[in-house]
């Protein structure tokens, strides 16, 4: 039996999320824990840099609907009500962080492709998550690095 009253599910809206979301809901059912779902959309300009002359806006508010449509739906299929749905924009590990300040939760259950080698040099948002969170992490094997039982 757990202890945790409000868990935020740190999701990418990929095929990957399921199994993040269906973890948490299974240690929210043993605990009758509060759940939240995040989505961080990182801004245009971090990926392509802030030197290119375009303007990003009319493209990154597209982005942000379809999000909020697929996010709308994934929480439905969760029973996540829409004021515990979120969707921040900027980078995933400090967005994370600070939601779940915001909501006092003390669990964030975030994917993780359990990555090594060069890959885990560069870093990942799981593992950005883990450092500097002020509550518990759980990171949940997804992909094709998972093992098989």
């Amino acid at each position: 039996m757990t202890n945790y009253k409000k868990l935020i599910i740190a999701v990418d809206l990929s095929e990957d999320s399921a199994p993040v979301a269906d973890r948490a809901q299974g240690l929210a059912a043993d605990s009758g824990a509060e759940l939240h779902l995040i989505h961080v959309i990182e801004p245009l300009s971090f990926a392509y840099g802030g030197d290119i002359p375009m303007d990003f806006s009319g493209i990154q508010d597209e982005i942000h609907q379809q999000a909020a449509q697929q996010l709308t739906r994934f929480g439905e299929q969760y029973g996540i009500p829409p004021e515990r749905q979120h969707i921040v924009l900027g980078r995933p590990e400090v967005e994370i962080h600070s939601k779940a300040e915001e909501i006092g939760a003390d669990l964030i259950v975030v994917g993780s492709h359990g990555r090594y080698g060069l890959a885990l040099l560069m870093g990942s948002t799981a593992n950005g998550v883990l450092h500097g969170a002020s509550c518990d992490v759980l990171a949940v094997r997804v992909g094709a690095c998972k093992t098989k039982s």
